[in-house]
């Protein structure tokens, strides 16, 4: 862990109340702020410190989770192309680091001198490193609900502002749009079956143009099965650019 001292302790606090995330474990927090051109320069004064790398490994692992448990819940409609889709766009180094900024990360690292020169504070692969390392520091020392809380609250005008933008196709419209230009039909959706409790049903439609199906889908919601009917119609009958 690195060493701190008075001036430190009351840095970490000060960004403690700003993050509003108060640390049992003062030293893992100091841990997650300490890049590894500040630990190799110790190094060179015989001391030990431990850097964030390890932290951000473990930190990059629950990231995925909750943001792929919190989307799932969050658009059951969407498929797992989509879901896929969305989830890298939410965890890419630049949201990271524009969230690491927002919380003003880069004012706490510890950096060497070289990367302090070059502008380190401010580089986006340093800050989204070091917020995932922020994220498995609050894991391990307040556990799942209180990182989870912590990473929906910060995530959430990110995943707002993407689905308001259409980043995630709507393939019914997509369809809809091809299908009455081309063929001067309407695409019909009909449910074929629905089974399970009522709070965990599965429902599977079938999609039709001009009486002939072109896509089924299986989903936890009419529309998320509908979605998914009309992303295998597209598949089937070879629109391009649904690489998704």
């Amino acid at each position: 862990m690195s060493p701190m001292d008075e001036e430190r302790i009351n840095c970490l606090k000060e960004l403690q109340q700003s993050i509003g995330c108060q640390f049992k474990n003062l030293a893992i927090l100091n841990q997650a702020l300490t890049h590894k051109s500040y630990a190799n320069e110790a190094k060179d004064r015989n001391l030990f410190i431990e850097d964030n790398e390890r932290l951000e490994f473990l930190g990059d692992a629950i990231l995925s989770y909750i943001i792929t448990e919190f989307i799932m819940e969050k658009f059951p409609e969407y498929t797992e192309g989509m879901l896929s889709r969305l989830r890298a766009h939410l965890v890419s180094e630049t949201i990271l680091a524009s969230i690491a900024s927002k919380n003003s990360l880069g004012n706490y690292l510890l950096l060497g001198k070289g990367e302090e020169i070059s502008g380190g504070r401010s580089k986006k692969s340093i800050l989204a490193d070091c917020l995932e390392a922020l994220f498995a520091g609050i894991y391990l020392d307040q556990g799942l609900d209180t990182v989870r809380e912590f990473i929906i609250k910060n995530f959430h005008p990110y995943i707002e502002e993407t689905t308001q933008k259409n980043f995630i196709p709507d393939f019914k419209s997509i369809l809809q749009e091809y299908v009455q230009g081309k063929l001067n039909c309407t695409p019909i959706y009909r449910v074929t079956s629905q089974n399970g409790l009522d709070h965990e049903k599965i429902f599977e439609v079938k999609l039709t143009i001009d009486q002939t199906t072109y896509g089924i889908g299986e989903g936890r919601s009419k529309k998320e099965a509908e979605q998914k009917a009309a992303y295998h119609a597209l598949k089937k009958m070879n629109i391009d650019g649904l690489d998704f």
